[in-house]
C-alpha cells in the first residue's frame, strides 16, 4: 500500500478548501447580486406572477350649466366580472348567470371556464340594471364580482343633445363636449389586486390591495338652462308649425363669447344615440352647416361703411327703383319696384339690396373683404366643439364687380351660424371679436373647488365704439320700424336683422321656393346682454321671409330669456311702427279707487271682467302700465268700501 505524505494531504486539503471557498464566494456574489442588484425587479416579476388585478372605472365628471344645474351625470350601473379559477361549480354558476343576464347557458359557461385571470361579461354584463344587480348580490356566487360602474344620464333628455354629445359603453366621450373634453371628464382607473396560486385560487392569507379610481372633473359651462329651455320650446313649435327641413338656434353673451344656448332640429336622445341615424347626431347645425347668409350679412357691410366714414345714415340718401346694374348684370331688390327715395337708415330698415350694393361698391374689394376677414369669416371660430365648418369666400383672383356687389348683401358667400353670431356680437358690443366657448370652469367633484377657470379670449378690436353705437341704433330701428318688427318686445329695446337666403341645389343652381330664413337679434339694444340667431330651413306652407317666420321666434326667445336672466325692462328706444292689419297695444290704466260706473270710457279698447260685489275697485290684473293687445280681458275686484 502506497503511503501518502503529509505534505500531499495538506495540499489536497488546501485545494478542497480553496475550491469550497471559491464555490461559496460565487454563491455569495450571486446572492448579493440577486438581493441588491436585481432584487426589486425579481420581486416585481414575482408579484406580477402571483397577483391578479381587476380594474375599476372612475366616475365620469358631471356637466353643469352656469348656475350648477346638472346637464349630464352618472347613474349606478355595475358590470359583471368573472374570475374562472374561483368558480367551484361552473355548470350551476353558468345557469344562474344566463338566467339573470338573459344570455344562453353555452355563452355563460364559456365565461366561467375561460382560460383567463378574469373576464368581463360583454356586452350583456356591462352596466346592468338595478334588478340584475340585486339578483347577483342575493346569490353571492363564488368567482362572480360586481365591479363599480356607471352609465351616462342626461336629465333634460334630448335638450342640448348636439352640444353635450354622448359617451359609449366604456364611458368614452364620442361626441360633443363629452368627446372634446374626454380626458378631463374621464378621470383615472382604479384596481383591486389580489394574490392567487398557480391554479388561480385566491390566497386569503395575503391582504388584497385596492387603489381607488380618481374621478373626472366636473365641467361647469356657460350654458344657461333657462335660455336653453326657451330656445328648445320655440324650435319645437317652429318645427310643428312649418315642417322645415331643419332648424337651429344659438344664443351668446356678446361681452364674453360664452354660449348661453344652442339647439338643432332634428335632435336626438343621447342615451339612445344608437337608434338614430348618424347624420342626425353628427351634424350640430350652428357650427357645422354652411350656407349663404342673406341679409343678416348686411350688418358687416354696414359696419365697414360706417367705420370707413363712407356713409351718414341720416344725411346720405339712395333711390331704389328695384334693381341696380353692376358689370352688365342686373341685381334686384326683394321688393318689386323698389323702395323709392330713402335715407341710408331706411335702406337698412328696408333691407334694400341695391342700397347695400352701392355701399359695397363704394368701399371697394380690398376694404370690404378686409373687414369680412377681420370679422372672422372664412375660418373656424375656435369654439370648443368638434366638426366646425370654415365657410366659403371668393378667392381674391375671382372677385369682380358682380362678386363684390353680391357679397355686400350676403349672396355668393357661404358662412356658418356661429361665425355670424360672433361677428354680429362684435358689431354691437363695441367692436370686440371674441372666441366662442362653452367650458367655463373645471371643478373638483369631492371638494367643489374650482381647479381651473377659462377666461374669455379676445381676438381683436375691429371697429370703434362709436361705429358700434351707430350699428345698434340702426338695427334697433329695423325692429321698431323696418322688416324686423315681428321681433319687437314690449319693455325691452331689441335690435336685429332679417335674412332670407335662396338655397343652392346639387347642380349648383338656386332652388325654386327653397330658402333658409333667419333672424339675428340682440337686446337690450343700448347695452346688449344676449345675441340670438335662429334659422329655419325651407319652412312649408308660409311666405319664406325671415321677417315672417324667424323674427317672431327670436323676439319671443329674447323677451323670455331676458326675463329669465333677471334683466329689467328699460325705456328709451323707438316706439314700434304698426302697419295694417297690426294694431298697437294699449297700456292698462290704473283703475284702483274708481267707482264701477266710471269704467265706461275704458271699455273701448279693453274687455273688463269683474269679481266680487260693490261699487269700488280695490284691485286689478294685469297691473297698471302693462301693455296688452286691444280687446284683451282685464279683471277687476270690487268691494263695498274704497280701500285706496
Amino acid at each position: 500500500m502506497k503511503r501518502v505524505s503529509s505534505v500531499t494531504v495538506r495540499k489536497r486539503i488546501i485545494a478542497v478548501f480553496l475550491i469550497g471557498l471559491l464555490f461559496f464566494t460565487v454563491i455569495d456574489v450571486r446572492l448579493g447580486y440577486v438581493q441588491f442588484v436585481i432584487g426589486d425587479e425579481l420581486m416585481d416579476l414575482a408579484d406580477e406572477s402571483w397577483s391578479r388585478d381587476i380594474t375599476f372605472e372612475p366616475e365620469r365628471g358631471k356637466i353643469l350649466d352656469k348656475r350648477g344645474e346638472v346637464l349630464a351625470e352618472n347613474v349606478s350601473a355595475p358590470s359583471v366580472i368573472v374570475v374562472p379559477k374561483q368558480v367551484e361549480n361552473p355548470q350551476d354558476t353558468a345557469s344562474k348567470i344566463a338566467d339573470i343576464l338573459n344570455i344562453s347557458e353555452h355563452d355563460a359557461y364559456d365565461y366561467v371556464t375561460k382560460d383567463a385571470v378574469y373576464t368581463r361579461v360583454h356586452p350583456e354584463g356591462r352596466k346592468i340594471s338595478e334588478e340584475q344587480e340585486e339578483a347577483f348580490r342575493t346569490l353571492n356566487l363564488e368567482g362572480i364580482y360586481l365591479a363599480k360602474d356607471s352609465k351616462r344620464h342626461y336629465p333634460f333628455d334630448d335638450y342640448l343633445s348636439h352640444v353635450l354629445g354622448f359617451a359609449g359603453i366604456d364611458n368614452q366621450g364620442l361626441m360633443g363636449l363629452e368627446h372634446f373634453y374626454n380626458d378631463q371628464l374621464s378621470g383615472e382607473e382604479g384596481n383591486l389586486s389580489f394574490y392567487s396560486d398557480a391554479k388561480g385560487k385566491e390566497l386569503e392569507q395575503i391582504a388584497d390591495d385596492y387603489t381607488a379610481p380618481e374621478d373626472g372633473l366636473n365641467l361647469k359651462t356657460t350654458i344657461d338652462s333657462k335660455v336653453q329651455t326657451i330656445m328648445e320650446r320655440e324650435l319645437d313649435l317652429a318645427v310643428s308649425q312649418y315642417n322645415p327641413d331643419g332648424a337651429m338656434a344659438i344664443a351668446v353673451d356678446p361681452d364674453t363669447g360664452g354660449v348661453l344656448g344652442m339647439a338643432t332640429r332634428p335632435n336626438f336622445d343621447p342615451e339612445n344615440y344608437q337608434n338614430v341615424d348618424p347624420e342626425i347626431y353628427d351634424r350640430n347645425l350652428p357650427i357645422w352647416s354652411t350656407y349663404e347668409p342673406g341679409s343678416t350679412f348686411k350688418i358687416i357691410t354696414l359696419a365697414a361703411a360706417l367705420e370707413e366714414n363712407q356713409v351718414d345714415l341720416e344725411e346720405d340718401e339712395f333711390h331704389d327703383d328695384g334693381d341696380i346694374s353692376v358689370g352688365g348684370t342686373e341685381l334686384h331688390c326683394w321688393k318689386s319696384g323698389g323702395h323709392g327715395h330713402q335715407t341710408y337708415l331706411e335702406v337698412v330698415q328696408n333691407s334694400c339690396n341695391p342700397g347695400f350694393v352701392q355701399l359695397g361698391t363704394e368701399l371697394g374689394e380690398e376694404k370690404l373683404f378686409s373687414y369680412i376677414d377681420d370679422f372672422g369669416f372664412g375660418k373656424k371660430t375656435g369654439i370648443d366643439l368638434r366638426g366646425e365648418g370654415n365657410g366659403i369666400l371668393f378667392e381674391p383672383e375671382n372677385i369682380g364687380p358682380v362678386e363684390l356687389a353680391t357679397t355686400s348683401f350676403g349672396q355668393g358667400v357661404s358662412v356658418t351660424p356661429i361665425q355670424q353670431v360672433m361677428a354680429v356680437s362684435a358689431a354691437v358690443n363695441g367692436g370686440k371679436l371674441y372666441e366662442p366657448y362653452i367650458a367655463k370652469e373645471w371643478v373638483n367633484p369631492k371638494t367643489d373647488k374650482v381647479v381651473e377657470e377659462i377666461e374669455p379670449t379676445l381676438k381683436e378690436n375691429i371697429i370703434s365704439e362709436s361705429t358700434s353705437e351707430e350699428i345698434r341704433y340702426a338695427l334697433e330701428s329695423v325692429v321698431a320700424e323696418g322688416t324686423g318688427r315681428p321681433a319687437y318686445v314690449d319693455g325691452y329695446r331689441v335690435g336685429g336683422k332679417t335674412g332670407t337666403a335662396q338655397k343652392v341645389g346639387p347642380d349648383g343652381n338656386y332652388m325654386a321656393d327653397n330658402y333658409v330664413v333667419s333672424f339675428m337679434g340682440f337686446a337690450p339694444a343700448d347695452d346688449p346682454e344676449i345675441v340670438v340667431y335662429v334659422a329655419v330651413d325651407n319652412p312649408k306652407n308660409t311666405v319664406q321671409f325671415g321677417g315672417v317666420v324667424t323674427a317672431p321666434i327670436v323676439g319671443t326667445i329674447i323677451g323670455d330669456s331676458l326675463r329669465a336672466m333677471g334683466v329689467e325692462p328699460r325705456e328709451g328706444g323707438p316706439e314700434k311702427e304698426y302697419t295694417w292689419p297690426e294694431q298697437p297695444k294699449v297700456e292698462v290704466p290704473d283703475l284702483i279707487g274708481l267707482r264701477k260706473n266710471e269704467l265706461t270710457e275704458y271699455q273701448t279698447n279693453l274687455s273688463i271682467e269683474t269679481s266680487g260685489s260693490g261699487d269700488y275697485i280695490i284691485d286689478q290684473a294685469p297691473s297698471p302700465g302693462t301693455k296688452v293687445e286691444q280687446g284683451e280681458k282685464i279683471r277687476i275686484y270690487l268691494s263695498e268700501e274704497n280701500s285706496s
